[in-house]
């Protein structure tokens, strides 16, 4: 009775164990351990395509880049916590015709769980100052907390753009 009772309590463990499957492991070796290389990898090309939506000024594609429950901090701009604030902060950005923006990671870190990772770089961007119409460049970082999602994907969950010193004039 005893070893039936064992074997039954391993059986149930086991089930439970297995149905602890947290969306797709794509992202992980035959030993478990997360591929942070590899997920480095799959961040900067979701940044480049993000780059791609910003220019492209396509703002459900970009407004698709955040997890429902999404912050993002824009210079000047109040916290964007839910999908119609940022997608009115997207919406007035990629209105601006003359709006050029690149920005590429210097870093991304992948958390050893698989779950989360952040990338952090810098960019530039050229837009028309609101009250001169002049154009307007600015520099300077950012930085984007990522998770991944249940189907696998990932979506940035806090991005923060911090502007860089003022531009200084050149002699001419």
């Amino acid at each position: 009775m005893r070893t039936a009772t064992l074997i039954a309590t391993a059986a149930a463990v086991g089930l439970l164990l297995s149905g602890c499957h947290r969306g797709d492991r794509s992202d992980f070796d035959q030993t478990g351990i997360t591929d942070t290389a590899a997920v480095e990898q799959q961040l900067r090309d979701i940044e480049t395509q993000w780059m791609a939506d910003y220019n492209a000024r396509n703002v459900d594609a970009l407004a698709a880049h955040y997890a429902d429950d999404a912050a993002l901090a824009n210079p000047g701009e109040e916290l964007a916590t839910d999908a119609r604030s940022r997608h009115e902060d997207l919406a007035q950005l990629v209105a601006d015709p003359s709006l050029q923006l690149n920005f590429e990671a210097d870093r991304a870190m992948v958390a050893k769980s698989g779950d989360l990772a952040y990338t952090r770089g810098h960019f530039t961007s050229q837009t028309k100052d609101p009250a001169g119409k002049l154009p307007k460049v600015e520099s300077g970082t950012y930085l984007t907390v990522w998770r991944k999602q249940t189907d696998g994907s990932w979506k940035a969950i806090e991005d923060a753009v911090v502007p860089g010193p003022p531009e200084t004039a050149t002699a001419g």
